[in-house]
């Protein structure tokens, strides 16, 4: 065989190396060709994708003004939500750096626990906030008439908006709305134990949608109203939990509900901007041994878990009678009219607006006496003084404002910035003082000839909604949004919080309390956005007692 020389073999190998180096550069700039052209194909994908939005933007029935409100809307619970991911982090590292610190002493630290820091109230304000957004948000949704049945409405839009923060399951669906693990912010009050027994005698439900506000009637028969987001109100026998009347008026969430102290008649809230006063004759069926649902004391067995077992169908009352046509219809606002209470004697009605205004009428003619303005941001609450021509309004300006109707002549008012968020109610006691709540978590007592300053304060752990005052014993109801109802004095001491577990209490946030103390079975009220109302017996001596 011919043996090839040196020079030749080299030869050999640099035009090997050429051809491959040659390959080389064919196979990268093959590639560079391809990832230039996939880029090219990705954003003439991006670009049809976006021509395809807009054209369905174009396409969409919905107004432009309506899709620009959502947009935003969505993109502020993005911000929100961002916000509380990244806290929800810090505290997790937190949490990790302390159970290192304290392995090696055989302690750990639990989400829970973490009662105290800057981040866990940081984080539990904003929590505040994010809910109250959603609040707003919800109610101004209600609060419009329904849409047609062919387009989306925006209140199915915000509704399950609502769900994935709240963890409310919608009506059309029975699965649960999962929450993400990261997202536990959980509030660590330490609960006391108490001997004072509060016992759940009876749930009231037939409502489709939550609960805004209830009452009780001052005259016979005594029968509990309730205002309802599914724009209806309804009226139930006490003592059976029964639904008697249900007034269908209304073409928006029905906010409020009271009733006159003399006759038989009702005073209804809407968010259709109008207010409506409407009779109704009830027959109450007969009394039903009273089952004993719960018999524990306040504190025990309290149960913070999310579970809902009353997330399915709620089916309303079918035999029950309904009113369509109101007495008379108060229109004045150009708002959603958030509340509404008669004044003392029953022959004039003051309304809260979200048009920051509160208006003053009379019921014989249903003409518009005064206009209440100065506030500087929507109305929250309204209510009037059981024995004097004195109106208080709240708002989420953080003011509430005192209105005095007693000299004909002369309507004075005083303007009372105690709070550093929405007040959310002011109520009167049968006294000379003014309760007040707000989102702040804070609930003030005012007296009335010195309100400079409040004699009392109470601090809690969540946002506190439409509070009530025992008229003999003047105790203090508080709804909060984290599904509790706690008990407080005037001077501000804690007596006892209602029983809560999986199987009894509120599953939502509680929108509203009431007492009703002449009443042997159910002394105190409360609703939420469980779509329920419960009625509670209050051992009120030994919660005394325990002063």
């Amino acid at each position: 065989m011919p043996v090839e020389s040196g020079n030749s073999a080299a030869a050999r190998q640099a035009k090997q190396k050429r051809k491959s180096h040659s390959l080389s550069i064919r196979r990268t700039n093959s590639t560079e060709q391809e990832r230039s052209g996939l880029q090219r194909d990705m954003l003439e994908g991006q670009s049809s994708d976006n021509l395809e939005s807009f054209m369905r933007m174009e396409d969409s029935k919905l107004p432009l003004s309506l899709r620009s409100n959502l947009l935003d809307l969505f993109s502020q619970i993005e911000r929100e939500f961002e916000n509380l991911y990244i806290e929800n982090l810090e505290l997790r590292r937190e949490i990790e750096t302390l159970n290192d610190r304290l392995a090696p002493d055989g302690q750990t630290f639990e989400g829970a626990d973490l009662a105290k820091g800057g981040l866990k109230t940081k984080a539990s304000h904003s929590t505040s906030q994010l809910s109250q957004k959603l609040k707003t948000t919800y109610k101004a949704s209600t609060s419009k008439p329904s849409q047609g049945v062919d387009s989306p409405s925006p209140r199915d839009l915000v509704i399950q908006i609502w769900n994935l923060f709240s963890g409310l399951c919608p009506k059309r669906t029975k699965s649960p709305v999962c929450i993400i693990p990261i997202f536990n912010i959980v509030s660590s009050f330490k609960a006391t134990t108490s001997r004072a027994v509060c016992q759940l005698v009876r749930e009231y439900v037939g409502h489709r949608d939550g609960i805004w506000d209830l009452s009780v009637t001052r005259t016979q028969p005594v029968v509990l109203g309730t205002a309802s987001a599914d724009h209806s109100a309804m009226l139930w026998s006490i003592e059976t939990g029964k639904c008697l009347l249900k007034y269908m008026g209304h073409q928006g969430s029905v906010n409020s509900i009271k009733f006159h102290p003399t006759e038989q008649m009702a005073l209804t809230a809407s968010g259709d901007q109008t207010a409506h006063i409407w009779r109704y004759m009830v027959q109450l069926p007969t009394p039903q041994p009273v089952a004993d649902m719960s018999q524990t004391p306040c504190e025990d067995d309290v149960d913070f878990s999310d579970k809902d077992e009353a997330d399915g169908e709620v089916e309303g009352p079918n035999d029950c009678p309904s009113v369509r046509v109101a007495t008379t219809t108060l229109r004045s606002h150009q708002g959603v009219v958030i509340a509404a209470d008669w004044l003392v004697g029953g022959k004039q009605v003051v309304t809260a607006s979200w048009d920051r205004a509160a208006n003053l009428y009379d019921v014989e003619t249903s003409e518009l006496v005064h206009s209440l303005t100065g506030h500087d941001q929507e109305l929250t609450h309204c209510c009037t003084h059981p024995t004097q021509r004195l109106v208080v309004t709240s708002s989420r300006d953080t003011t509430f404002r005192l209105w005095d109707f007693r000299d004909p002549s002369i309507h004075s008012v005083n303007v009372f910035q105690g709070h550093t968020d929405t007040v959310t109610s002011a109520v009167f006691t049968v006294g000379d003082n003014v309760v007040s709540g707000s989102d702040d978590r804070t609930v003030k007592v005012w007296d009335l000839k010195n309100m400079r300053s409040p004699i009392a304060t109470i601090r809690t752990d969540s946002a506190v909604n439409r509070i009530s005052v025992s008229v003999n014993q003047k105790i203090i109801a508080l709804p909060h949004d984290n599904r509790q109802v706690r008990l407080f004095d005037m001077s501000g001491v804690r007596l006892a919080r209602l029983p809560r577990t999986n199987r009894q209490g509120h599953r939502r946030m509680v929108c509203c309390s009431a007492w009703c103390e002449d009443n042997a079975s159910c002394n105190l009220f409360s609703c939420g956005f469980d779509r329920q109302a419960i009625g509670w017996n209050i051992n009120i001596p030994a919660l005394l007692q325990e002063k």
